[in-house]
């Protein structure tokens, strides 16, 4: 093992913050955007989706080009894309502008993603070591949307909207100067891409998440709502038929054979789609009820990357001796204890009652179930279709936040219509956030049921899976 091995994960982990942190920096900023470029309400929040709607179309093209061209290439590439796009968006001086160097960031971040965790699997060899490093990789997946924003808060309050952008250039260029340094190329795979399942995975995709992204703004019964869902129903399913197919697919569907791995794959689309509604909501809540200013705003997240962090370790020791499963169901179980929690949240009750325990524990169930999640969706994956198992990983994760959002927003608006007449604004936004939070806690609950029924235990003591042998079932928690 190279001695480089700390060093390279290090910018490894700095660019996925930096990917993940863009997710949701810009949200304690859309008030400025607006003013300063005069967006709409509508254009407010494609500010959020035109960045969501590439990077998740995209991330499975992201993935296998990865594999054929090499991953350091791509992570390279990808790098480069994001941090010239960040630029772009910083300098913005017109709504169209930005819009497009946000969908440019998600380019961008399709392409450098997918490779930040295919290069820990063939930095680390399977086992605990790969274990310890996909939980710092885990770790700031989970507290970097509470991160950003923080970050958004500070950066909007003491500089300008501007700088929630310009801040990835820094560290874009370090990332691309150190790669090379640490990082060796990983070996290319032969083969060609697969244009058919690329053009459909990808217009299944984005059709997808454009979806969903429209039905929080215009509902469920819109034109564009039924035609993009309908558009996906059609191309993921003729995705499948190619990719069975196809002598080299995109992404072999051997992939979602394994029991273990499959219910981890579907359990990250549950996770996603419960944490997101607690970040979505609670920011514009405590601005709007709370009266915080976008930084204090950002800082009363804090306490989710305090909890994070620390517990990173003693879920790494856990999941050695006890398996998986037990840690996913308690970290979910805390997840819908959090959301249950917010979900009882009025004008009257105060961050520290209304707000701070839930946060609290909503930090330990974070830690608690994405980092075994992450472990159990990559185990047993053979090198050569890494780069695809990330991909996968990573789009669930996109496709999960995007379809929980719009489902919540959508139940959160139904709350607000139903309050009583003659609500003021604080309880119309109380009755949603109510209501936000309970679909949430439904989501949170699912995966609890999910992993005790699906996931296989392990016995206490047995050893991390090890690396998949020919003829051998690759399912890493199979008895």
């Amino acid at each position: 093992m190279s001695a480089r091995t700390g060093p390279a994960l290090a910018v490894i982990v700095v660019c996925q913050l930096m990917l993940v942190l863009d997710l949701m920096i810009v949200q304690i900023a859309l008030p400025d955007m607006a003013g300063s470029l005069g967006l709409t309400t509508s254009s407010m929040s494609w500010v959020i989706n035109a960045y969501a709607l590439a990077f998740g179309g995209l991330l499975l093209l992201g993935g296998r080009a990865g594999d054929i061209l090499g991953r350091r290439r791509m992570f390279l590439t990808g790098v480069a894309v994001f941090t010239v796009a960040s630029l772009l968006g910083g300098l913005a001086t017109e709504g169209w502008w930005l819009l497009a160097a946000r969908a440019l960031q998600g380019v961008g971040a399709a392409m450098a993603s997918p490779s930040t965790l295919a290069l820990i699997v063939s930095i680390f060899e399977e086992g605990p070591r790969r274990a310890r490093a996909i939980g710092v990789y885990s770790v700031i997946g989970g507290a970097g949307a509470a991160l950003g924003l923080i970050l958004g808060g500070v950066l909007t309050d003491v500089a300008s909207w501007r700088w929630v952008l310009f801040v990835n250039v820094p560290i874009g260029v370090l990332v691309l100067v150190f790669t090379p340094l640490l990082i060796d190329e990983t070996p290319r795979q032969p083969g060609r891409f697969d244009l058919a399942g690329a053009l459909t995975s990808t217009l299944g995709m984005a059709a997808l998440v454009y979806g969903v992204i429209n039905a929080s703004d215009h509902g469920w019964g819109a034109t564009a709502t039924l035609v993009s869902c309908a558009a996906a129903v059609v191309l993921l399913p003729v995705f499948l038929v190619v990719e069975s197919r196809s002598r080299q697919p995109v992404v072999r569907l051997s992939l979602f054979s394994g029991r273990t791995r499959a219910g981890s794959y579907v359990a990250v689309l549950l996770v996603q789609g419960s944490m997101i509604g607690m970040l979505f909501f609670l920011s514009r809540y405590v601005q709007q009820v709370f009266h915080f200013t976008p930084l204090e705003a950002g800082l009363c997240f804090l306490p989710v990357t305090a909890v994070v962090v620390p517990l990173a370790k003693v879920v790494i020791k856990a999941f050695a001796r006890f398996g998986g499963k037990p840690l996913i169901v308690f970290g979910a179980g805390l997840i819908t204890l959090a959301n249950l929690w917010l979900s009882r949240i009025d004008p009257g009750s105060g961050y520290l009652v209304g707000v701070l325990p839930a946060l609290l524990v909503y930090g330990c169930g974070i830690a608690f179930s994405t980092i075994p999640l992450t472990v159990l969706a990559v185990s047993g994956v053979p090198p050569e279709e890494s780069g695809a198992a990330s991909s996968v990983l990573n789009s669930l994760q996109q496709v999960g936040g995007s379809l929980g959002l719009a489902i919540l927003v959508t139940v959160f608006g139904q709350g607000e219509r139903d309050a009583p007449r003659g609500s003021d604004a604080d309880h119309l936004l109380t009755s949603g956030v109510e209501r936000g939070f309970t679909a949430a806690t439904c989501f949170a609950a699912a995966t609890v049921v999910l992993a005790l029924l699906v996931l296989p235990g392990r016995q206490q003591g047995e050893p991390l899976p090890g690396p998949a042998q020919e003829g051998q079932d690759t399912d890493p928690a199979r008895a």
